[in-house]
């Protein structure tokens, strides 16, 4: 299965939230059991959504400074940002629906 997220780190995660197009960032961990079964869903959106949307994977046990600058506390949370700012929040995993609505609207 080719891997249509983009992979989020502490270095590039600036410019890549800095899109006109929405980003949607799932931050996880291997160790991380919902992470788990969100990560097919979160992979499934990013070849739908190549043109639309930048879809961006960050392991918060590899990247810890942009988990902290976040707030990130628990996980799966998924940050969608545009222009560089964090317009949407979503934590846990939630239906395919909810994150392609969330896409969709902003």
């Amino acid at each position: 299965m080719a891997k249509n997220a983009v992979e989020a780190t502490d270095a590039n995660f600036s410019a890549l939230i800095a899109s006109e197009k929405v980003t949607l960032v799932d931050f996880w961990a291997e160790w991380c059991g919902p992470c788990q079964m969100l990560g097919p869903v979160v992979e499934e959106i990013a070849g739908e959504y190549l043109d639309k949307a930048i879809v961006a994977k960050l392991d918060v046990d590899a990247n810890p400074n942009i988990s902290a600058q976040f707030n990130v506390r628990s996980i799966p949370t998924l940050l969608f940002f545009k222009n560089g700012e964090l317009v949407h929040k979503l934590v846990g995993v939630v239906p395919k629906e909810t994150l392609t609505a969330a896409l969709d609207t902003l």
